[in-house]
């Protein structure tokens, strides 16, 4: 793939879903864009199995980015992330997990990642319609491009998953990120049932001079994991304020 990519990519991008054949190809890239080793068996899967939305962009017959997703029962999501969804809804709604979505590095901030993600929505939207309330992802917490890639999609921070991940025999921290849609929503809390708490317990001030030392704070100075939490808390607590994670951030591991 060359190096030069014309700012004019976009409007000669394609999408197809992978086949059998991708499957060397998938694996090359995966090891590429991601930590984790897969099985073969995955691959096989992705690229065979049609419960998978598995979508490749093309850039003149080349696998640039895919987004590999499926959409399920909220009854089949894992343990961790079963509160996902506030109980009041049905037994059979619907939820979309991304297992994967990548972009090869030349090609990133044209546009393609946002291209995958909204044709997972548009197939949602021809699919399960308004039954799928949710799409969810898990996402290394030093991985810091894909969580703002995700949180400028309106994507939110739903857990803290400590050791979820095993990579080359070394535990690393995940979050879970959710995107709810067609009136989704996690289940209530103190703060839904009273909207006015936090102005009557916290001063608005008083909140936003806290959120302004937070947000000038090096992440460094302070466990990464308390940082986002707090300011998390803060978003939730004043969700008009301009109070928001700080950009640019750089750690001293990514993915």
């Amino acid at each position: 793939m060359s190096d030069v990519v014309p700012p004019t990519a976009l409007s000669e991008v394609q999408l197809r879903f992978l086949c059998h054949d991708d499957i060397e190809n998938v694996k090359l890239l995966c090891s590429d864009w991601f930590p984790i080793e897969y099985p073969d068996s995955w691959y096989q899967d992705i690229t065979s199995n049609k419960k998978f939305f598995s979508l490749a962009a093309t850039f003149r017959g080349g696998i640039v980015g895919m987004i590999v997703a499926e959409i399920k029962g909220r009854t089949k999501v894992h343990k961790e992330d079963g509160d996902i969804l506030a109980s009041s809804f049905p037994v059979d709604t619907q939820v979309a997990y991304i297992l994967s979505l990548g972009v090869v590095k030349e090609f990133r901030k044209h546009g393609i990642g946002s291209l995958l993600l909204d044709s997972l929505k548009e197939h949602i939207s021809t699919t399960a319609q308004d039954h799928c309330k949710a799409i969810y992802l898990h996402v290394l917490t030093t991985n810091n491009t894909a969580i703002h890639f995700y949180e400028n999609r309106d994507f939110r921070q739903h857990h803290y998953l400590p050791y979820y991940y095993s990579i080359r025999g070394v535990l690393k921290d995940g979050f879970t990120y959710v995107l709810y849609i067609n009136g989704g929503h996690p289940p209530w809390t103190i703060l839904d049932a009273i909207p006015n708490l936090s102005l009557t317990v916290f001063p608005t001030d008083y909140i936003q001079h806290i959120g302004s030392t937070l947000a000038s704070l090096s992440p460094c100075s302070i466990p990464q994991r308390l940082y986002r939490q707090a300011q998390s808390l803060l978003r939730s607590l004043l969700p008009w304020s301009n109070i928001a994670s700080k950009t640019g951030i750089q750690y001293s591991r990514t993915m």
